[in-house]
Formats: C-alpha cells, sequence, structure tokens
C-alpha cells in the first residue's frame, strides 16, 4: 500500500470516527435536530395532511363575533356544549378537548356541558400534567440529585365520568424546540397521550380485526382483552384498554412481526388499503417507541382549520356558502391561530418564523394523530445504519480528499455534499425518512477537506524543506521553491520546466558606456537594475543573469500558467513605470529599455564545466525571447511578447503586430505589443488598436493601399506609433515588388 494512499485512510478514519463522536455527542444531535430536520422540512414544503382530521380553533375572531373573553378558559361551558351537539350532528367521529376543564364555573353551565358529553359518546378531555421537582441530597457529595415526579390533574368528574377518555398532552422542549411528542407519557405511568387515545376511539371499527390478529399469533394474548369493542367505552376504560394493549406488546417484542405478517396475507383486508393501513398503524403504536419525532405538515393552520363561531353556525357540511364536511373525521378543539410567542400554548417549531409565528398545542395534536392515522411518523436512521452511514460517509470523504488535488477535491466535496442533501431530501420527501444532515455536510465535509489540505501542506513543506537543505547553497531560493512543489530529490542534471523568459535591453548602451567613465557606469547600472529586480522579484520571478545591460528574468512553474504568465507581464508593466520615475528622479540618463518575453519548455539546471557551473535555463525559448525584445528596436516599440504569452491572459491589452521570421530563426513567430492593464488604457488607445488590427488583416491579404490607408488612420488616432509607421513604408515596398506568390504574411527579419 502506497503511503499516500495509507494516509488517506487514515484521514477517512478520523473524519468518520469524529463524526460518530459529534453524533452522540447531546450537542451535536441538539444541532442535527434543530438546524438539519429544519432545514428538510423548509426544502419538502407542506405535506397534505389526512382529510380524516380537522381543528375547530378558538381564536381571537371566534371571541370577538361571540363576545367571548380571548382567554379561552373562562368561556361559558355552555358554548362548548353546543358545539360538541353541533359537532354529532355533522358527524364527527371522536371530538378531543385541548382545554382543561379542573375547576368548576357556572353549575347550569357546567351541567349543560356535562350532558352533550355524555350523549355524544366520543368526547375526549385533555388532562394537565403538574411536574414537582424533589432534590435527593447526597451527604457525602457536594451535588443532588433532582427527581421529577408527575402527577396527572383529571379534569372534574362531572365530565370526566361521561367522557370517553381523558388523557394528557405535554410537549417536550428540547432544548426550545418541539420536535416530538409522547405516545406514552413518561413519568406519568406511561399513561397514554391524547393523539393515541383519539386514534384508539377513531379506529374502532378496526378493533374486532385487530384483535383478529392477535389471536392468530398469541390466542393467550388475545383472551385477556374484551371482544365487545363498545363495552369498554361504556366503562371509560380506554385508557385501561390501551396500556393492557401495550404491555402484551412490550411482554412479546416479536408480537408485532407476526401480526404484521398476518395483515399481508389476509386476503379480506388487503381489498380494504383504508382499514389495512389503520390496523398497520395500531400496531405500530403498541410495538414503537414512548417518544416520536413529530412529521410537521407545514406552518399554522396547514390542517384543515374551522373558526369556533364557523363551528358554532355550521349546518348541514356548510356554513352559508362555504362547504365545511366534519363527517367520519377526529375534531381537535383547542387554541389555533398564527399565534404571537406570548400567547399561552403556543410552540416553537421548524416552521416557525423570526417575527415570533408560533404553531399551538392544538395543531401539534392534530399533526401527531394523523402521523399515526397514516402510519407516516418521521423516521430518524436506526442506530447501526446511522453509525454505518456517517462512518462510511467520513471514510470516502478522507480518502477523496487526501488522493485528489486541493482544488479537484474543493469541487468535489461541494457536489458530493449537495447530492447528499439532494438524497437526504428525497428520502425525507418520499419516505418520512430523516438522515443526518448537520454533521456530514457541516463537520464531516470541511474537516476531510481541510484535513486533506493541512496534510498537504504539510507533505509538500517537508519535500521542499528537503530540497532547501541539499541546495539552498548554490541555488537561488525562489527558483528551489518552485521546483520543490513537485520534485521530492533534486539530481545533479538539469530539470525540463516550463519557464517563461523576460529579456531586457538597453537602447544605445554602447554609446552611452563611451561616454561614462567606469565608476560611474558602474554606479548607474548598480542603480538601474535595481530598479529592474524589484518588479521581478514582486512579481514571483527569478533574475537568472545579467550581462552588461541585459537582463534575463525568469519564471518556473510546474502548476498555473497562466497565473505565471499574468506575473512576468506584470513584471514587466512595472519595469516600465519604475524606469519612468527611475529617470524623472534621477541625474543619471535616460536608460531606454526594451523588454521581450517568450515562454515554454526550458532546461533549467547546472550548465558549464570543470569547476565553473551555472544555474541557468537552456533553450530555444530563451533565445527567441532575446530576438523579440530586438524587434523592438526595429519596430520601435517598448514592450513585445509572443502569442504563446496573450494565450489565456487576462487583464491586459495587447495587440497583434505581425508574425515575423526572426533574424536566425526557421519558424515564424506571431508577437504581441503588450499595451498595459485593461483599466489604465483610454479609449484613444483600444480606438487605434481595432484600426491597427484592420489594417493587418488588409496587409495579410495583401492590399496594400488599404492596408497603408489603414495604418495611417491607426497612426492618426494613436499618435507616434511605431508599428504603423514600420507597415506603410512596408507596404509601400511591397506595393513596387511584390513579394512571392505563395507569401504567407510572414515578415522577414534579417538582422540581429
Amino acid at each position: 500500500m502506497s503511503s499516500r494512499l495509507y494516509k488517506a485512510i487514515i484521514l477517512g478514519l478520523l473524519t468518520g470516527i469524529v463524526g460518530l463522536i459529534i453524533n452522540v455527542l447531546p450537542f451535536g444531535h441538539s444541532l442535527d435536530e434543530n438546524m438539519g430536520l429544519g432545514l428538510l422540512f423548509k426544502l419538502r414544503g407542506e405535506k397534505q395532511a389526512s382529510p380524516d382530521v380537522a381543528i375547530v380553533s378558538i381564536d381571537k375572531e371566534s371571541s370577538e363575533r361571540l363576545n367571548l373573553s380571548e382567554n379561552p378558559d373562562k368561556w361559558p361551558r355552555s358554548v362548548h356544549a353546543r358545539l360538541i351537539e353541533n359537532l354529532v350532528r355533522e358527524g364527527a367521529k371522536v371530538i378531543a378537548f385541548d382545554v382543561h376543564f379542573i375547576e368548576p364555573r357556572s353549575p347550569e353551565d357546567d351541567q349543560l356541558f356535562a350532558k352533550a358529553i355524555q350523549k355524544a359518546g366520543n368526547v375526549v378531555l385533555c388532562e394537565p400534567l403538574k411536574a414537582k421537582e424533589v432534590p435527593l441530597s447526597n451527604k457525602e457529595s457536594s451535588y443532588a440529585d433532582v427527581h421529577s415526579i408527575v402527577k396527572i390533574v383529571k379534569p372534574l368528574d362531572l365530565f370526566s365520568d361521561p367522557a370517553a377518555a381523558t388523557a394528557p398532552f405535554v410537549l417536550p422542549r428540547i432544548p426550545f424546540k418541539v420536535n416530538q411528542y409522547w405516545t406514552f407519557q413518561t413519568g406519568a405511568g406511561d399513561s397514554p397521550t391524547l393523539p393515541v387515545v383519539v386514534f384508539q376511539l377513531f379506529t374502532l371499527e378496526e378493533y374486532d380485526e385487530f384483535i383478529r390478529l392477535l389471536k392468530k399469533v398469541a390466542p393467550n394474548q388475545a383472551q385477556k382483552l374484551p371482544h365487545d369493542r363498545n363495552a369498554f367505552i361504556k366503562k371509560g376504560n380506554v385508557k385501561g384498554l390501551i396500556r393492557e394493549i401495550r404491555e402484551i406488546f412490550e411482554g412479546e417484542p416479536l408480537l408485532s412481526e407476526g401480526m404484521f405478517k398476518e395483515l399481508e396475507n389476509s386476503k379480506t383486508l388487503s381489498a380494504d388499503a383504508k382499514k389495512q393501513q389503520r390496523i398497520r398503524s395500531l400496531i405500530q403504536i403498541y410495538e414503537g417507541p414512548s417518544r416520536r419525532y413529530v412529521n410537521y405538515y407545514g406552518p399554522p393552520q396547514t390542517i384543515t382549520t374551522i373558526p369556533y363561531y364557523q363551528a358554532l353556525q355550521l349546518r348541514d357540511g356548510a356554513v352559508g356558502e362555504k362547504k365545511i364536511n366534519l363527517k367520519d373525521k377526529a375534531v381537535f378543539v383547542g387554541l389555533s391561530e398564527i399565534l404571537l410567542a406570548e400567547r399561552k400554548d403556543s410552540f416553537y417549531t421548524v416552521f416557525s418564523q423570526a417575527n415570533g409565528v408560533f404553531i399551538s398545542g392544538v395543531e401539534i395534536a392534530a399533526t401527531a394523530f394523523s402521523n399515526l392515522l397514516e402510519g407516516t411518523p418521521l423516521k430518524p436512521l436506526s442506530l447501526p445504519f446511522l453509525i454505518l452511514m456517517i462512518l462510511v460517509w467520513g471514510i470516502f470523504l478522507g480518502i477523496l480528499c487526501r488522493m485528489l488535488p486541493v482544488a479537484v477535491s474543493a469541487i468535489s466535496v461541494i457536489g458530493l455534499s449537495v447530492l447528499y442533501l439532494l438524497a437526504a431530501n428525497y428520502q425525507f420527501k418520499a419516505n418520512d425518512s430523516w438522515y443526518p444532515v448537520v454533521i456530514p455536510l457541516l463537520f464531516q465535509a470541511p474537516l476531510a477537506f481541510f484535513g486533506g489540505l493541512v496534510w498537504s501542506y504539510v507533505d509538500v513543506n517537508k519535500e521542499r524543506q528537503n530540497i532547501k537543505k541539499a541546495l539552498g547553497y548554490h541555488l537561488p531560493r525562489e527558483v528551489v521553491e518552485q521546483i520543490a512543489k513537485d520534485i521530492v530529490h533534486v539530481e545533479t542534471e538539469a530539470q525540463v520546466v516550463y519557464g517563461i523568459c523576460l529579456f531586457t535591453d538597453v537602447a544605445e548602451y554602447t554609446t552611452l558606456s563611451e561616454t561614462l567613465d567606469p565608476m560611474e557606469l558602474g554606479r548607474l547600472m548598480n542603480r538601474y537594475y535595481e530598479t529592474m529586480f524589484k518588479p521581478v522579484k514582486t512579481n514571483g520571478g527569478y533574475v537568472s543573469g545579467v550581462i552588461g545591460d541585459s537582463m534575463l528574468a525568469l519564471w518556473a512553474t510546474t502548476s498555473s500558467e497562466a497565473i505565471a504568465k499574468e506575473k512576468a507581464c506584470s513584471a514587466a508593466i512595472d519595469i516600465q513605470k519604475e524606469l519612468k520615475l527611475f529617470s524623472e528622479s534621477s541625474e543619471f540618463p535616460n536608460l531606454d529599455t526594451r523588454i521581450g518575453l517568450h515562454c515554454g519548455q526550458i532546461l533549467l539546471g547546472h550548465i558549464g564545466a570543470l569547476d565553473h557551473y551555472e544555474y541557468t535555463p537552456m533553450g530555444d525559448i530563451v533565445n527567441t525571447a532575446s530576438r523579440i525584445e530586438y524587434l523592438n528596436k526595429q519596430l520601435r516599440t517598448g514592450l513585445l511578447v509572443s502569442e504563446e504569452m496573450v494565450h489565456q491572459l487576462n487583464g491586459f491589452l495587447t495587440r497583434e503586430v505581425g508574425k515575423f521570421r526572426l533574424a536566425g530563426k526557421i519558424k515564424p513567430v506571431t508577437v504581441h505589443e503588450l499595451l498595459g492593464f485593461k483599466d489604465e488604457i483610454d479609449d484613444k488607445m483600444i480606438k487605434g488598436c481595432a484600426i491597427f488590427a484592420e489594417a493587418l488583416d488588409a496587409f495579410k491579404r495583401q492590399s496594400w493601399d488599404e492596408a497603408k490607408k489603414k495604418f495611417s488612420e491607426s497612426l492618426e488616432e494613436i499618435g507616434e506609433d511605431g508599428p504603423s509607421s514600420f507597415y506603410i513604408k512596408l507596404c509601400e515596398d511591397y506595393r513596387q515588388n511584390p513579394p512571392e506568390e505563395s507569401w504567407d504574411g510572414v515578415v522577414r527579419m534579417e538582422k540581429k
């Protein structure tokens, strides 16, 4: 196994293990529950709730229309009695009140309410819970345990006795957002909660089939349960029956599996999908956990909601022209509106908004009931699968980020993260399956990427240090660091690299050297090269050597060629600017410097013999750069570059000045003039360049008169322009002495 792959596997394992550790920590699970789950709900959007559930909302509008208090606890119970009578007449199957009736009020109103409950026979009342924390001190310890005792407060006997059932519904806020609800209230004797009790009453018609399936799988257990579905309702023992069924399932863990098989094989039930689903949901309630995640359908009032005052006006399935069908539905009654945070019975959920819009408790109860009815609870991953998924995801990301180049790994991590989020959203939308989002995407993905980045940096830095140690005494520091990016061991032979050569020469240097004594000339050239070297080094170049008035600068790279080109061109432009300032502020004469740039493969290494070697570039690139520099003299320009330099060059203004067969060269070279940074060039120059390009095109087509005219226009637009003047003269020559018929537009330059 290669060292790189070995390190990649280590990084992958670390990423996976760290993800597992964060996941088991309370804060990690809390982050995914509050952030990741919220994101999945928002991506999914609204979802259609069961049509078999509705809410009658006690809201401000109803308070105003009925001229009642905004506090629903103070409403006359005779109003609730009217509501029950109306809902029963409209065919409501079960009526659940998420309102507390624990204190007596007007005797007359209370009697009316009790009679309405008794007559309906399908009313479920909510039981409030009161918790009391009892400290259990330990004298031998500075800490004290706290034990919570939960007490169920039943509604008044006047109401609870005739009710079909009473049940608690207290929501856990962990740490402050409601994501879960209890099916069986922990801490209160595992009492079945309001959604479960309502669901059991709602599925009375399926009770006989449920008992029949139970009898096939566990006949002894089935004998413990009543077979008359109406008997336990009349006795007011719905919760007792539910507890008894729950105990049977807890005592025989494989019971549910057997009942599911019998349910699938039942020919009578396979024809009735709705009944089959309800029985399946009953089994899932009794064999499932005591606490489940709420599968919200959307923001407040996504579930069918009817204002209280309209429910009182409801006749024959309509209020005026508005159709409202409550037949065979479970109707939940309680405080339900687009609530603000300060109102009681309001809860912060994944669909709460920053402006304080919360969801009411009765809507969460109705949502939980709808989840149970449809068999669509939110399904977190099982612990073994969750561990496997986080571990495999981490290993995969770690190996990817360690094996691939940084840019590729960054794109890959982003792409894979997007795919993961899309897959998680699909599973959430299609199967109500909750895949973790925060830990894989916000912890493991960045950890793998930055871990791979840091590790690569450490390895590369170590390699560079090895190179520096071997060559640091006799190689230029800049060149060593560039080569060290890809080479672990430096050999004595030269290396072929991609290089950019910048060649300079001073015009009229010979005449200048004759007019100055050696000391003055030396002082001038020291100042001159100090000005020249600074832009080269600032832009990451290396001064390979100087001979008299000529300088050769080099950019050697094994990575991004485009960046190296931009740096070399920036250095050339900066040299011109610095020399202009130098000539303006110096007592020395103006040193008109010509610059030529070319790029390509060069041999870079120790060149020499016997006891003298120099670390210098070799190859046609250096020679061509020198010829391009000399072309400046013939075109009366200052900065020329090859076409290879212009390729992928951004942010600079260039113009093609022609295709030349330079002195001593066999192959022609297309040459461009580098005019400067685009944002520093005026419009006049840009316009002149466009005219020059048209003129050059005419020249290549041998349209000498047209070309001469265009070059004259370019000269007039730009002002003093060497290339335009050069071609005007050349057009006159070619008009008198046309080139050969096979002429390909190449201008031959004979002088070196």
